[in-house]
């Protein structure tokens, strides 16, 4: 068997994963510093050395002495996380060793305040393994800033390549590792071509033994370079994955798998790119750790690719992936279009039991590079006997095929062949396989079906013997959780109808307020284990959510776990319209899918069962509360929902589900509260009847406007904003910005109390006053409070809505003859602490 012999950019990989020091290199330090934006690192006395040449250029350097660093997060969001983590608003620790890691002229940089060392060869041999242990962290970055230096096809160097010494000012990066006098190790971080660059945090083994990447701060700078040369699944060396503006883009995919149940998946996947403007040779893709990949051709002539595991604890570990670096012959021209296929197979599903898989439990599943819109052309080959679903609609296998007429799967010797096609770009595709059962209902021209096996996996617990048992999810983001435990195996197959007809309930009650449904037909399939997932016309359902009635009451859930393991399937009906239709911008706008789906689903629930509704409110509020763990922090103190991924933490290992599920699913609440009560009020004073709620008509032209496109959490706040009447005015501006700052960016649950209330008696009614307390809230929190007037013998009567801001805040208010007491929200449309 002949050797494998690394191609250019696998030899360049390997010697900057495994560079050492130089013992040549190595000096005296004194009061150098390397200054980056908001990050300042001071080497007051030590030694340092630098590692061996790459390419001709300086690439690291390890320190030992005495150091310090001074981080300044931007605003009081940052500050907040920072202090969360160490205690401190401002990051200023004295650290003992660093290693650096960089791709500019850093070394230079420290140059006057370096001197003679004094034991240059035992200070190289004592840190040198260290050094290259540490080296492969930032390898495959600093791949991607040479990579336009290795040589073309034809072995020259391309022409716009810039030379050894050369720097690109919108290419610089630099990692510190620092060993913190009292915080232990940490990074710091700044590099100019990811989305947010700066970012400072650490790998910690939390108290469940799962291991994060604590994420302290991450912001953006002004005057960030203006090339954003490498997609953020590609920088290794920033954990958060932050998005970038990316100068490829991918048009379509079509895929041609082999499923072979029960675990081993071969496909053949040919993408269509776009070079919207010139680029790197670098594309980064996420990819299954458990799929090996054979071949890689870029417009049918084979390139050179690097499978790399991703670092332990981020968010591409976490979701089972790793990262596939492709290097193209050449840099690509602005408006060139490129093919790129792939070949790869390896054991990525799961088998949890007969005739049910796990798709999708080891990571993605085809060459992904980001939430991205894209065409998809799926072809599936499987055994004879299983039954596939897929995102997109059925189709014929090909024109000139005896099928072509047929969309069902067709038999080709010992295999089904089935093809799917998106009807729209989609951010995502999926397929589930297994030997199910079909259900099926209607939501108007929109087929429901529901896929369940008859039984459940194997390992589906037993019921526990005792009751008032808590629920018990670990959820990660993205996913929502499903009940947990039960008695005698059940048969998912049973309730298949049910869930049909449920899910079009939603479809329809959600299709008259937001518009058509985004795809002609919906697939709901059985998927083991508690969690659910949704894709672009297909659902995975836990096996959870197929309990009748009585087998969950054999779970001794709670009454608002109970609704919200029944809205499972209504929540991810909704992400069709939020999150598949409209997608997020960045991670900090993911919140608004999951709190907006999460609230569309209430809303249904509402409409029917109002105390229930009110019953799932009030246990996002006590969530919110929750104490943490033994220090006594809450919950909601895990950060505002604008965090996104980095709210699951070491320290709160629950925090993504409180704040992105709980919070902003009670930030829609408020917003359709207070725009309702705005609307009421105005209409009562013109006469004129509410047709329609304005929360609805909001959301209807948010479809309309970003069907299709990513929306950012101002951009969404501005369409609530474009109709907002006078009294949602916040000192006379039709804007929200109050709102995204207090409530959206904030985390405080507000007390508030009504004092010093007077009654004046005037002819056709009566002038109330007061003063309204807000207490455990920042002093600059604005809040949209409701004033209703008691009188005798009638339900409560909104008066109006008061900006509270700050600690306190007089208002006055006429009222109706009779009036003789004032509540504050007393429907609770606020989300305030504890009563």
């Amino acid at each position: 068997m002949q050797a494998h012999r690394p191609g250019p950019a696998e030899s360049l990989y390997l010697q900057l994963s495994g560079v050492g020091l130089d013992p040549t290199r190595v000096f005296g330090v004194r009061g150098a510093a390397l200054d980056r934006s908001a990050i300042h690192i001071t080497l007051e006395d030590g030694t340092i050395a630098f590692t061996k040449d790459v390419l001709g250029r300086i690439t690291g350097a390890f320190f030992e002495g005495d150091g310090e660093v001074l981080l300044t997060p931007p605003n009081d969001v940052e500050r907040k996380s920072m202090s969360l983590f160490t205690g401190m608003a401002i990051l200023e620790e004295r650290f003992s060793t660093a290693y650096f890691r960089f791709n500019d002229n850093s070394a230079a940089e420290l140059q006057p305040g370096l001197r003679a060392p004094e034991d240059a060869q035992e200070f190289s041999a004592r840190w040198d393994q260290t050094a290259r242990n540490l080296a492969q962290t930032d390898a495959m970055r600093l791949l991607a800033t040479f990579s336009g230096m290795l040589p073309v096809a034809a072995g020259t160097i391309p022409e716009n390549s810039a030379p050894p010494g050369a720097i690109d000012p919108d290419d610089r990066m630099l990692h510190a590792r620092l060993q913190g006098n009292t915080l232990g190790v940490f990074d710091i971080f700044f590099d100019l071509t990811a989305g947010e660059q700066v970012e400072a945090g650490r790998t910690k083994i939390g108290e469940d033994g799962s291991v994060y990447y604590d994420i302290w701060t991450s912001f953006s700078i002004e005057n960030a370079g203006r090339h954003r040369i490498i997609s953020s699944q590609a920088v290794q060396a920033v954990p958060v994955e932050t998005e970038s503006h990316d100068s490829i883009l991918v048009r379509s995919y079509v895929i041609d798998a082999h499923v072979k149940p029960p675990k081993q998946l071969d496909a053949q996947v040919e993408l269509q790119l776009d070079a919207v403007r010139g680029g790197s040779r670098f594309l980064g893709f996420e990819l299954s750790r458990f799929l090996h990949i054979q071949t890689v051709e870029a417009d049918g002539r084979p390139v050179e690719f690097i499978q790399n595991p991703a670092l332990e604890g981020t968010a591409l570990a976490r979701s089972g992936n790793d990262l596939v670096v492709v290097i193209l012959r050449e840099p690509p021209r602005k408006g060139q279009k490129i093919s790129l296929r792939f070949v790869y197979g390896g054991e990525v599903l799961a088998e949890a039991g007969k005739g049910l898989l796990y798709v999708g439990a080891r990571g993605t599943w085809y060459p992904n590079r980001g939430m991205a819109m894209a065409d998809f052309d799926l072809t599936f080959h499987y055994p004879p006997g299983w039954t596939l679903l897929a995102t997109g609609k059925p189709s014929p296998l090909s024109p000139s095929s005896p099928q072509s007429r047929q969309s069902s799967p067709s038999t080709t010797g010992e295999e089904h062949v089935a093809r799917w096609v998106s009807e729209r770009p989609i951010p995502v595709a999926g397929f589930n396989l297994g030997k199910y059962i079909r259900g099926a209902a209607q939501a108007g021209k929109v087929t429901v079906e529901t896929y369940a096996t008859i039984g459940v996996e194997r390992d589906f617990p037993k019921p526990p013997l005792a009751t008032g048992q808590p629920d018990v999810t670990i959820v990660r983001p993205g996913i929502i959780p499903s009940a947990p435990l039960l008695q005698a195996a059940p048969s998912p197959a049973r309730s298949a109808t049910a869930v049909a007809e449920f899910t079009a309930r939603a479809i329809r009650y959600y299709a008259d307020r937001f518009g058509p449904f985004p795809y002609s037909q919906l697939a709901l399939t059985q998927l083991p284990g508690r969690e659910s997932q949704g894709w672009p016309g297909l659902v995975f359902l836990s096996s959870y959510v197929f309990l009748t009635p009585e087998e969950r009451a054999d779970y001794h859930l709670t009454p608002a776990g109970t609704l919200l393991a029944q809205l499972t399937p209504a929540h991810e009906a909704a992400h069709q319209w939020w999150g598949d239709l409209v997608l997020w911008a960045t991670y900090r706008d993911q919140w608004f899918s999951e709190g907006l789906a999460n609230y569309c689903a209430l809303m249904t629930l509402e409409d029917k069962n109002p105390s229930g509704f009110r019953l799932v409110m009030d246990k996002y509020r006590r969530d919110l509360a929750e104490k943490n763990n033994k220090e006594g922090t809450v919950l909601k103190d895990a950060g505002p929902v604008t965090l996104g991924k980095r709210l699951l933490s070491s320290h709160f290992p629950d925090g993504y589900e409180a704040i992105s599920y709980g919070r902003g699913t009670w930030l829609f609440h408020m917003l359709r509260s207070m725009m309702q009560d705005a609307e009421d009020l105005g209409k009562k004073d013109s006469g004129h009847k509410v047709v329609e709620e304005p929360f609805v008509r909001s959301l209807r032209k948010v479809r309309e406007r970003y069907a299709g496109k990513t929306m950012s959490t101002r951009e969404l706040l501005d369409v609530f904003a474009e109709d907002l009447p006078p009294s949602l005015r916040y000192e006379g501006k039709a804007s929200l910005d109050w709102f995204l700052q207090g409530w959206v960016n904030g985390t405080s649950l507000p007390r508030l109390e009504l004092q010093g209330v007077k009654f004046t008696a005037k002819a056709n009614a009566m002038a109330v006053s007061g003063v309204i307390r807000q207490k455990d809230a920042p002093e600059d929190l604005v809040t949209s409070v409701p004033v209703y007037a008691v009188v005798s013998g009638k339900i409560p009567v909104l008066l109006g809505r008061v900006f509270a801001d700050g600690a306190e805040t007089s208002f006055h208010l006429s009222a109706p003859l009779g009036t003789h007491k004032l509540l504050l929200d007393p429907n609770e449309t606020i989300l305030t602490g504890a009563k």
